[in-house]
């Protein structure tokens, strides 16, 4: 499968007179020449790529008087 560049890479890669190189394209999976709406897809299957679950907070730092009274082992 090939590695899937997101938005911003797609646009960074572009060449000076402002296209896409033909071996770039193929790493993506992108057919030559480039069908119209090429982007768009890319862009949906990056998205779709990601999970949508944001990852939790890490843990707060217990205060630094906190002291615990008993040992909880469940």
């Amino acid at each position: 499968m090939p590695d899937l560049p997101s938005p911003d890479e797609v646009e960074a890669a572009r060449t000076p007179a402002g296209g896409w190189k033909r071996d770039q394209l193929a790493a993506w999976g992108v057919p030559w020449p480039p069908p119209k709406g090429w982007k768009e897809q890319l862009a949906d299957r990056w998205r779709t790529a990601r999970p949508d679950v944001t990852p939790a907070p890490p843990p707060t730092p217990a205060p630094g008087d906190f002291v615990q009274d008993t040992l909880d082992f469940g």
